[in-house]
């Protein structure tokens, strides 16, 4: 017998305020399978029947045992029917008629768990603080009525048609009114067109087990002229729907922010977010759940893990990245499973290298840039990207590697691997600006000692690491006060603020908008299909690739102190010697797909293959390694090496690429000696 939650499964601290919480818990394990949205129910469960129940619980296999029976705990996200949805878009017709205006939409029941009131007051937040939006954009808000004779949902209608009221009293225009409101419920066909013209929908509920409104505004969405979804984390959906642009409905002020970013988002990120999020929605829809469901009904688990936790966490090493990174095992540009490319894009200061009180003096360590130059040479699965607010020639000058794209000036100048340079466009108006502001800082540097600043062109850095800790406060404030008297916005940096360029679209160059033009550019329109991308930074600046990068990237965040500041990285690392860890990681997973395990066959040609190497004694410390494919072809590949023996027991392992066995090599039972030996005959017999 199963059972399956479709709300939240509270905390231990809230389960615990129930009188009878001892009689739900034993009930629900009265079952052979209970299942729940996400995995963050699941562990509450298993904590209150531990806490409550006494129950043995194995958290990481999800089960739990009662009376000597043992119950499985399943994660099974509830899906929509796709298919109904989109055929339902694509037929009917338009509703919504207003001309020149980006609709924002909002559908739910009228409940308080849906978050209906911080919504509503979150969008008058968006035409306080951005009023270039008034009479360009709509809010329509359906609310489905639900339990109108209880008298708290009674109160909380009179609230919102209060507060819509008044916001509609005060920003109203003789011919538009920012808030469209429906207090009723509508036909399928009428909210599948809602869903498909809105611009922006906001799925923003207090708490909520899944919340369908966000699968069913993506399955009508129309790949063409998609729109963007914002999605509370507190709805089971935040946890899945990745690509989504979450967002806390209790900040007004980010809810307000977000939904102004998703009215500017560019297409090609509207457009790659919508991708991903329908094809996981189609590929996950109600049917998927359902024979979920039934498959999990016949899973039994006999295998016990009885390794227990250890109470304080080991140092991080190499191996620890098998769960970070867990989607770029047995990486191989042949792989079936998935994307066969690997982007690397790593910020230099912070991050490959330690930061320092002088740019000059962030030198990368020897054992990073050795690692660096290995991985490189894997050219045709990984490409590696610098990226950093340097100037492109101090950029290179301190990394010291060709083969790697870089891009200074956070992507304002980037240099490819075959010389090819791409400078984005500034305005003659920006540089006359910066020069201006280039003056007025300089005026407040004079004044200030320790501060100072660094001209990169069409960016501007003012630095303040060297200044008194006693005076920050005030030069930063005088700085910041010049910045904006000659039109820029002060961005943080580490110990530093920047002033940026806009682009062509009026919005910022940013690292997040560098990352994806060089991913376009490196793999092409389709990038995300045939490329996996793995982002690392440290400050802010980076924060805005991740956030570009959110749901289609891994990224880390590497902080040198217990910082627990908001980021959206999916990790965080320590220092740079970590980010050197992923990295040999990544170079042992390259090794794995390059160097499968021999295959032993007892069926062998009558014919042996003969394969001939020899070593160049004029070049003792750049090695060949010889690596025979499937036609008898050899390939030389750079490789350094200490032993000669090990290089000829690779080579040995590379031939079972061709399917071959070895048949004899007597060389390999004594030491070999390039002087005594400088030729050696492998005889091998082909796998039929």
């Amino acid at each position: 017998m199963s059972f399956f939650l479709h709300i939240p499964f509270p905390a231990w601290d809230i389960m615990r305020l129930f009188p009878w919480d001892d009689e739900i818990l034993e009930g629900i394990l009265g079952c052979d399978l209970v299942g729940f949205h996400i995995d963050d129910y699941c562990l509450n469960f298993l904590d209150c029947c531990q806490r409550r129940l006494g129950c043995r619980v194995d958290r990481s296999r999800y089960i739990l045992e009662l009376d000597g029976r043992t119950i499985h705990i399943k994660t099974l996200p509830i899906g929509i029917p796709y298919d109904h949805f989109a055929e339902l878009s694509r037929k009917t017709p338009k509703y919504l008629k207003e001309k020149d205006q980006k609709i924002i939409l909002g559908v739910d029941r009228l409940d308080y768990t849906k978050g209906l009131v911080n919504r509503v007051k979150a969008f008058e937040r968006l035409l306080e603080k951005h009023p270039e939006h008034l009479e360009k954009i709509t809010f329509l808000q359906v609310a489905v009525p639900s339990r109108i004779d209880v008298k708290e949902y009674q109160a909380l209608k009179e609230e919102i048609d209060q507060l819509i009221g008044r916001i509609n009293g005060r920003f109203s225009k003789p011919n538009w009114s920012p808030i469209r409101y429906i207090f009723g419920c509508i036909s399928q066909d009428q909210l599948a067109a809602f869903y498909r013209d809105s611009a922006v929908a906001v799925v923003t509920p207090l708490r909520d087990g899944m919340n369908l409104v966000a699968k069913e505004y993506v399955a009508c969405q129309d790949l063409a002229d998609p729109g963007v979804l914002l999605l509370s984390p507190f709805a089971g959906a935040g946890g899945t729907m990745v690509e989504a642009i979450l967002v806390n409905p209790y900040e007004l002020d980010d809810v307000a922010e977000k939904i102004h970013r998703a009215l500017n988002m560019a297409f090609d990120e509207r457009h790659l977010r919508m991708k991903h999020l329908q094809r996981r929605e189609k590929n996950e829809d109600v049917t998927f759940w359902l024979n979920s469901f039934l498959r999990a009904m016949g899973l039994l688990v006999s295998d016990v893990n009885n390794n227990p936790d250890l109470a304080k966490m080991n140092p991080l090493v190499v191996d620890d990245f098998d769960e970070y990174l867990s989607d770029f095992a047995h990486l191989s540009s042949n792989d079936p499973e998935g994307p066969g490319k690997l982007c690397l894009i790593l910020d230099y200061d912070g991050t490959l290298a330690s930061i320092s009180q002088k740019p000059e003096l962030a030198l990368l360590k020897p054992e990073t840039r050795e690692m660096l130059k290995r991985l490189s040479k894997y050219e045709e699965i990984i490409n590696i990207v610098i990226i950093s607010g340097r100037s492109l020639g101090n950029l290179k000058q301190m990394v010291g590697l060709e083969d790697l794209t870089y891009a200074a000036a956070h992507g304002l100048e980037i240099l490819s691997p075959d010389g090819v340079t791409y400078i984005h466009p500034v305005s003659a108006e920006h540089e006359l600006k910066i020069k201006a502001l280039l003056v007025g800082l300089e005026a407040v540097c004079e004044k200030t000692e320790g501060a100072w600043i660094e001209n990169k062109g069409p960016l501007l850095t003012f630095h303040y690491r060297q200044v008194v800790a006693s005076e920050r406060a005030g030069l930063i404030a005088r700085a910041k006060a010049v910045f904006t008297e000659h039109g820029f916005h002060a961005h943080k940096a580490p110990m530093a603020l920047e002033a940026k360029p806009e682009t062509t679209f009026g919005s910022e160059w940013n690292r997040g908008r560098a990352s994806l033009h060089i991913l376009k550019t490196i793999y092409g329109e389709d990038w995300s299909d045939i490329t996996r991308v793995i982002y690392a930074g440290d400050d802010e600046s980076d924060e805005e690739a991740m956030e570009a990068l959110s749901g289609i990237a891994t990224t880390f965040k590497v902080a040198s102190t217990s910082n627990s500041a908001r980021t959206c990285a999916n990790y965080r690392l320590k220092s740079p010697d970590e980010i050197l860890l992923m990295l040999q990681w990544i170079e042992k997973q390259l090794c794995a797909s390059r160097s499968p395990s021999p295959v032993n066959s007892p069926r062998l040609s009558k014919s042996p293959l003969t394969l001939s190497f020899s070593f160049d004694e004029s070049s003792d410390d750049d090695m060949r390694r010889i690596r025979t494919n499937s036609r008898g072809r050899t390939q030389n590949i750079f490789r350094s090496s200490k032993s000669r023996n090990s290089l000829l027991n690779s080579a040995i392992r590379k031939l079972s690429e061709s399917n071959s066995s070895v048949l004899s090599a007597p060389e390999l039972t004594t030491p070999f000696s390039p002087l005594s030996s400088p030729r050696l005959e492998l005889k091998l017999n082909r796998v039929l």
